[in-house]
C-alpha cells in the first residue's frame, strides 16, 4: 500500500509540506557539499510516518502549528541522523535502495554529517522554547544511542525476547513514543492524555520494528532495497529468528551464524528455514499484539478526525510491505 494513498496522511498534508521546507533549508554559512548532502538524505523517499504522528497528535490537541512544525522537523532530522550512523557502522552501501552517504564519503566525514544532523535536529526541538519538550527530546536522544551500542554488542550475548524488546524500544519505539506525546508536552496537556499519547507512540513503535524485522525476512528485496536476511546475514537476531528458535532449538545453520559463521549457503539456509517455518505469522501476531495496545490507549482521546487518523496509521503499520 502506498503511503499517499492513505486518509491520514492527507489530514496533515499541508502541515507536511512546511516540515519538508524546514528539512530542506540550506544553512548559507555551511558548506555547500554539507547542505547538499542534508538534501539528498532527506529527500531519499522516507514515509515521514514519525512526523505525521507528531502532526496528528499536535491537531488532535490544537497545538500551535508551527511549534509542531519544528518538533516534526526536529523528529524527523534525528531519525535521518540515526540512519547516518547505522548505515556506516552496518557498513551498507544501500537503503531505500540509493547508494548510502559512506559509499562516496569518508567515514570522518560521514560521522561528522550524523553528528552536524543530531545538533540541527536539537536546534529545531529548542525553537519551540519548551523545556520538557526540550528535555524529553535530549532524553530520547540518549535513548537511542544507548540502543544502538546494545544492538551493536547484541552478538555477544545470549538471545532472549526481552534483549530484543528492550533493543527495539531503545531502537525505534522511543522515538515514535516522543513524536506521540510532543503535542501534549507543549500544550501542558493533562498527564493522563500524554500518558495516552506516550503509549500510543510506544506501542506502535514496537509493531513498526517487528515489522520492519519480518520484512527482512519476507519482505521484497525490490522494495526494500537490501538483501532478504540482512539482519542475520550481520548476526543480529530479531523476532522472526527467536520464532524459529523457540521450535527449533536445534538447528545448526542459526545456531552457526549466531556464532559468527558467514558462509553464504550456510547463512543462505538459515534464512530460508526461518521463512519457511510459523515463525513468520507468530512475529506477525506479537506485532498485532502491540496495535491492539496502541489503540487501547487512544481511548482517552478526543474523538474526532485525527483521532481516527492515529488509528489508521496504527493499522497500517502491521499492514504495510516495505
Amino acid at each position: 500500500m502506498e503511503l499517499t494513498a492513505i486518509s491520514f496522511f492527507d489530514l496533515v498534508r499541508a502541515d507536511l509540506k512546511a516540515v519538508e521546507a524546514e528539512l530542506r533549508a540550506a544553512i548559507p554559512e555551511h558548506p555547500q557539499a554539507l547542505n547538499a548532502a542534508v538534501n539528498r538524505l532527506v529527500s531519499s523517499g522516507g514515509k515521514r510516518l514519525r512526523p505525521t504522528l507528531a502532526l496528528l497528535a499536535a491537531r488532535l490537541l490544537d497545538c500551535d502549528r508551527q511549534k509542531m512544525v519544528w518538533v516534526a522537523a526536529a523528529i524527523e532530522t534525528l531519525h535521518t541522523a540515526t540512519l547516518v550512523h547505522d548505515d556506516l557502522v552496518d557498513g551498507s552501501l544501500l537503503r531505500r535502495g540509493l547508494p548510502t552517504l559512506n559509499v562516496a564519503w569518508s567515514p570522518s566525514a560521514t560521522v561528522l554529517t550524523g553528528d552536524y544532523l543530531f545538533a540541527r535536529a536539537a536546534q529545531f526541538a529548542a525553537k519551540t522554547d519548551s523545556v520538557p519538550l526540550t528535555h524529553e527530546f535530549a532524553r530520547t536522544l540518549e535513548t537511542i544511542i544507548s540502543g544502538e551500542l546494545n544492538q551493536l554488542f547484541a552478538s555477544q550475548s545470549p538471545a532472549s525476547r526481552d534483549a530484543y524488546f528492550e533493543r527495539i524500544y531503545a531502537k525505534t519505539a522511543a522515538l515514535f513514543a516522543l513524536a506521540a506525546q510532543a503535542a501534549a508536552l507543549l500544550t501542558s496537556a493533562d498527564e493522563a492524555i500524554c500518558e495516552a499519547l506516550r503509549t500510543f507512540g510506544r506501542e506502535m513503535g514496537m509493531a513498526f520494528q517487528i515489522m520492519d524485522d519480518i520484512l527482512d525476512f519476507a519482505g521484497d528485496e525490490s522494495k526494500l532495497g537490501k538483501p532478504v536476511g540482512s539482519d542475520l546475514r550481520q548476526g543480529l537476531i530479531t523476532l522472526p529468528a527467536l520464532c524459529y528458535l523457540e521450535t527449533q532449538p536445534g538447528d545448526r545453520d542459526l545456531a552457526a551464524v549466531l556464532k559468527g559463521a558467514r558462509n553464504s549457503q550456510t547463512v543462505a539456509r538459515a534464512v530460508q528455514a526461518v521463512i519457511c517455518s510459523g515463525a513468520i505469522d507468530a512475529a506477525r501476531q506479537e506485532a498485532q499484539a502491540y496495535v491492539a495496545r496502541a489503540h487501547a490507549a487512544l481511548a482517552l482521546l478526543p474523538d474526532n478526525a485525527y483521532r481516527h487518523g492515529l488509528a489508521e496509521m496504527a493499522d497500517y503499520v502491521v499492514r504495510r510491505n516495505v
